[in-house]
């Protein structure tokens, strides 16, 4: 009896412990019956937080119409100025002053107000009549964008463009629209000669998870691009991306630099490159028209990214350079985020800047 009453006196406070502890649990399962949801519930806060992020970032100016919002008012302020204080010949006078102003150009500012004074003469024009007339002048002047058809192998892109115009910038910006779109992408890094642009965009290429070619600093750029393109032929890419230098414009050593890259990836790859797009800044004006001559003629440009449009009112420089060149402008960036770089619609950009006359 002693025996048993001294194994009673030790267990018994172990089983009230063990009761105690069932009792919690049970209560705990009432209130949230499946644990293997709460643990999903945390997880999806955590996709959640992230997800919010890239909306508010794509957010910032995601919209061309945010984006152009400068070039919008000061084409809106000007007709608003010329219509109350402009009567005859001395409005058109005024209109052309205007268009220079927006780095529309010598060359298509006259195009265009020889247009307007064939619809309307010397006289005042109607508002709305004269909106009308222009967009169509605008619209009827733009190149179409080239069409290259199918490729057998990647779709092989040289990016070019002086330094400061966004370049590396944009290619990340295109390599994450193309991966969004189920593309296979791979970046040629071949401007060797700029300090630390190797590893500028082996940063973007590994935090957007793309595959890419790099070499020292110094390396020779073209044989960076040759195998750039075998190394996506090998891969089974849908799109080879080249990044190149972007030193001074004006120096020559430059323009047969890329004359031979030119060269060179076409040996590795027939048809290509399929596009040599150029990247200008679109706040630099009248210089952005110098640049995209300079490259055009060494190079034979298939289309031009415009970016920095959101930080001035110089949007009129988009139809000076397609118009006067016939190179579609196939982007245009008006923010920083992926999101703000978008594809070039004529229609939409000329009704946006035009939108307040």
């Amino acid at each position: 009896m002693t025996l048993w009453m001294v194994l009673i006196a030790f267990l018994a406070p172990i089983v009230v412990i063990v009761g105690l502890f069932l009792i919690k649990t049970r209560t705990l399962l009432k209130r949230n019956p499946d644990h293997s949801v709460h643990t999903v519930t945390k997880t999806t806060k955590t996709i959640t937080t992230t997800s919010s992020i890239k909306a508010e970032s794509a957010g910032s100016a995601s919209s061309i119409e945010t984006g152009l919002e400068k070039t919008k008012s000061f084409f809106q302020g000007t007709f608003d100025r010329l219509f109350q204080n402009s009567e005859g010949s001395k409005f058109f006078e005024e209109l052309e002053e205007a268009f220079l102003t927006a780095d529309v150009g010598i060359d298509y500012s006259e195009k265009l107000v020889d247009g307007l004074k064939k619809n309307f003469g010397v006289k005042l024009p109607e508002r709305k009549a004269l909106k009308t007339a222009l967009e169509g002048l605008i619209l009827s002047s733009l190149p179409p964008l080239s069409k290259n058809g199918t490729n057998s192998g990647p779709k092989v892109i040289m990016v070019v463009g002086v330094n400061g115009a966004g370049k590396t910038t944009t290619i990340a910006k295109l390599c994450q629209k193309y991966k969004e779109n189920g593309c296979k992408v791979l970046v040629g890094a071949a401007d060797t000669f700029r300090a630390a642009a190797t590893e500028q965009l082996k940063t973007w290429t590994d935090r957007l998870g793309i595959e890419g070619v790099f070499q020292k600093e110094g390396s020779d750029p073209s044989a960076v691009a040759f195998d750039s393109v075998q190394a996506a032929k090998a891969r089974n890419s849908d799109i080879c991306i080249i990044d190149t230098a972007g030193r001074l414009h004006n120096k020559a050593n430059l323009m047969e630099e890329l004359k031979k890259m030119k060269r060179v990836v076409a040996k590795a790859e027939p048809t290509a490159p399929h596009e040599i797009w150029l990247v200008i800044d679109g706040s630099t004006g009248q210089n952005a028209i110098f640049q995209t001559k300079e490259f055009h003629e060494s190079l034979g440009l298939t289309g031009v990214i415009v970016t920095k449009l959101d930080g001035s009112a110089k949007g009129g420089v988009v139809l000076a350079l397609s118009s006067e060149f016939q190179v579609p402008v196939v982007y245009i960036g008006i923010g920083e985020s992926p999101e703000d770089l978008i594809a070039f619609e004529p229609q939409k950009f000329v009704e946006t800047i035009l939108s307040g006359i």
